[in-house]
């Protein structure tokens, strides 16, 4: 008997479950998933628990409370200057997980082809199977992992219907220039494709680095599906309140989907959010301080013990190169790791299709407290990390 269903062939589970599960039974010290170890806002938890004192406890619309969805449409607005219909222009999701599911289900065919930058984050790859379709990968090479125009447009066919965005970009911490940004845009504007854009770290860039939007571009914004989530920003990751911004028709699109995912979630948390974003908008900018010095914690201690880091631009994570070490396969050397020095990362492997250019490559969160990057820093220094 075959118990699972062929659309599910191939698709491994969560490398972060894996690796989770490996930090929990060796007692490790968890540099690997990306989750932080702190909450956010407290007045933003205070309106949660206002919000679930009167009463604000069955379903919200599909869509989204009304607060929220309008709250998402100044927040587009003030920071980019991106004009919203909250009515028809913004979904809630259960947070930019189910937004990318959702997306891909309501606007890839099977057979179509999905271009989509490699590394990518591993819930892409599964979802854009499930919906029918073919990836495209578009490999950002170590060690600068930067978008090269040959390698867009090879990824590019006649059956090519999305393009599939990230930046700041997970894994690599890359945070995409004006200049890549317009390759995306020209190459989506000749090819008549749909761009759909995780933006879920977009408060979290650091000195010298600026996220845009590629919807803000010109031509972009009729063919721009926009994600991101609160989890990141505001440090509620397991809030899972997220959303999706665009136009009505490609948002309709991912409504259509979503309606029979999810319906709707976390109707206490939805007037908190709406809160955070018009209430605490400098929140994300002081956790992208405090976070940039963490990152450079982590690199300085990444380096000291041979590892010699990416600096990344945007995101919670850096990427090292374990080859130097006389490694040369990352999921060894991170199956070793807690043994050797008491610390979770995570093979970079499992986000290619190429895994020869992402073997030997590590992933590291710097997302916890001082305290913990300094220990996990300290173990990783006093460890023999050689192969």
């Amino acid at each position: 008997m075959h118990s699972q269903a062929t659309r599910l062939d191939g698709i491994p589970p969560t490398i972060f479950t894996q690796m989770s599960a490996l930090a929990v039974r060796t007692g490790a010290l968890n540099l690997g998933q990306g989750f932080p170890d702190s909450d956010g806002p407290a007045s933003v938890v205070e309106a949660a628990r206002t919000a679930l004192a009167q009463g604000r406890n069955q379903y919200a619309p599909g869509p989204g409370t009304p607060e929220l969805r309008a709250a998402i449409a100044r927040h587009q607005q003030r920071h980019y200057g991106i004009e919203l219909d909250p009515e028809r222009e913004v979904v809630v999701t259960t947070g930019a997980t189910e937004g990318i599911a959702a997306a891909l289900l309501g606007l890839v065919d099977p057979g179509d082809e999905v271009a989509v930058l490699e590394p990518y984050y591993d819930s892409y790859l599964a979802m854009i199977q499930i919906a029918g379709g073919v990836r495209r990968p578009i490999t950002l090479r170590a060690p600068d992992f930067r978008l090269d125009a040959e390698t867009l447009r090879a990824a590019i066919t006649p059956r090519t219907r999305v393009l599939l965005l990230n930046s700041p970009h997970n894994p690599t911490g890359t945070v995409l220039t004006g200049a890549e940004l317009q390759l995306v845009a020209d190459v989506a504007i000749e090819h008549d494709l749909v761009v759909v854009t995780d933006e879920v770290y977009e408060h979290l860039t650091y000195s010298g680095h600026t996220h845009v939007p590629i919807a803000t571009l010109p031509g972009m914004a009729e063919r721009t599906l926009t994600l991101s989530s609160s989890g990141k920003s505001y440090s509620l990751t397991g809030w899972k309140i997220g959303w999706a911004t665009g136009p009505a028709d490609l948002v309709g699109a991912l409504l259509s989907a979503k309606q029979w995912l999810t319906f709707t979630s976390g109707s206490p948390l939805q007037p908190a959010i709406a809160h955070a974003l018009d209430a605490e908008p400098e929140w994300p900018r002081e956790l992208a301080r405090s976070l940039e010095s963490r990152r450079d914690l982590l690199c300085e201690g990444l380096a000291a013990a041979g590892l010699s880091p990416r600096v990344p631009e945007g995101t919670y994570f850096a990427t090292t190169d374990i080859s130097a070490l006389g490694w040369a396969d990352g999921l060894a050397f991170c199956e070793a790791l807690p043994e050797r020095a008491g610390v979770v990362a995570i093979p970079t492997q499992a986000f290619y299709d190429d895994a020869d250019a992402g073997r030997h490559l590590v992933r590291w969160a710097f997302c916890k407290q001082p305290d913990v990057v300094a220990e996990g820093v300290r173990r990783l220094v006093a460890a023999e990390l050689r192969a």
